[in-house]
């Protein structure tokens, strides 16, 4: 992955430990062996392999140690680290080395683990979404009932109560939830589709082979392989976006609202400045902000990245996994900088006449 997100000094701003694990290499490897191994017992219950040897042989690729070195200069080699895993395998299971990854190619192992990746990022994103209406709610129970100045193209205009503003807030985060969840069965979906996408290695057995491999991993299984329909991805990828540009939204409300002299969204703490300690710089919501738009960046070359040609890309293909962890990653700290900043509230709206 790019440095920063997940790494050096800027880590401690914008990493987000629990997303990062998520798109780790190991967790990577942990999904394409997952992969492997339910492809073996695929072959078994389709009736292409025996199923004794079958569930033996999975379960040997469950136990093999896989040297991450390796991968990385089989990808630097090959352009993906599968082909230096299935060369691993099969060394370390010499006995069916034959049976290992047979019919399946680079391709439906990546999106497979893909997809595995994805329906834990949904996982942790719902959750995170949901606590973030939690605090919005709870924020409304005490200070809902106040009044705050509201403001169209930043002038004043009519009062409204905090209320309005919360609710502004809120209304998106639980829409987006909706949305990500009617998004996972067209992104936590096996890839099962061979060489060229057909499954013809697998003769009349392809369907059959990839019915019980999605069983086996808890995936979807679509009636054909996606290889160069990317619609989903980048719909999901449009869909993270999105869920930090609301909360963009709420952060640049937020540095509007604590300016001196305004004083309408009070935090417990804020930054403070190497030239002047009198200052409390609101910088998580600076960081809603900066990753809103971070994020709306990174959402167009996904969109490049759905131009596929014919039944295979490796550009658009080495593009999608450049942008789509750093968009999952970005998305994710937006939600948890959301929470961490609604927990730090103090007061929302005019003080009270005890508060001068």
């Amino acid at each position: 992955m790019i440095p920063g997100l997940e790494s050096g000094w800027l880590h401690g701003l914008v990493g987000d430990e629990e997303a990062a694990h998520l798109w780790s290499p190991e967790r990577q490897l942990e999904a394409m062996i997952a992969f492997e191994a339910a492809h073996a017992r695929a072959l078994g219950r389709a009736g292409l392999l025996d199923a004794a040897r079958a569930g033996r042989l999975a379960r040997d690729i469950e136990g093999v140690s896989v040297d991450g070195e390796a991968l990385r200069a089989g990808a630097a080699r090959d352009g993906v680290p599968v082909v230096a895993l299935v060369a691993c395998l099969r060394a370390a299971v010499a006995d069916d080395a034959d049976r290992v990854h047979e019919g399946a190619t680079s391709q439906d192992v990546l999106d497979t683990a893909l997809a595995l990746v994805l329906r834990d990022t949904t996982t942790l994103l719902l959750a995170r979404l949901g606590s973030a209406c939690k605090r919005l709610d709870a924020l409304g129970a005490r200070f809902g009932a106040r009044t705050m100045t509201g403001r169209t193209r930043m002038q004043a205009a009519r009062d409204i109560r905090v209320a309005d503003r919360l609710a502004a807030w809120r209304a998106p985060l639980v829409e987006h939830a909706d949305r990500l969840e009617s998004l996972r069965p067209r992104v936590e979906r096996v890839q099962l589709g061979g060489a060229v996408g057909n499954r013809d290695a697998f003769g009349a057995h392809g369907d059959d082979v990839a019915r019980h491999l999605a069983a086996a991993l808890g995936l979807g299984n679509p009636p054909t392989a996606w290889h160069t329909t990317r619609e989903p991805i980048v719909e999901y990828g449009s869909r993270l976006a999105l869920v930090a540009g609301s909360l963009g939204k709420l952060g640049q409300d937020v540095c509007l609202m604590s300016q001196q002299g305004i004083d309408e969204f009070v935090l417990a703490d804020g930054g403070g400045s190497s030239a002047m300690p009198h200052k409390r710089n609101p910088i998580k919501a600076e960081l809603l902000v900066t990753l809103a738009r971070f994020a709306a960046v990174q959402v167009s070359g996904l969109h490049h990245a759905m131009v596929h040609e014919q039944e295979r890309s490796g550009t658009a293909w080495t593009l999608e996994w450049l942008i789509l962890p750093q968009l999952a990653m970005a998305t994710a700290r937006a939600l948890a900088v959301t929470v961490e900043l609604l927990d730090a509230v103090e007061r929302i709206g005019a003080p009270s006449t005890d508060e001068h």
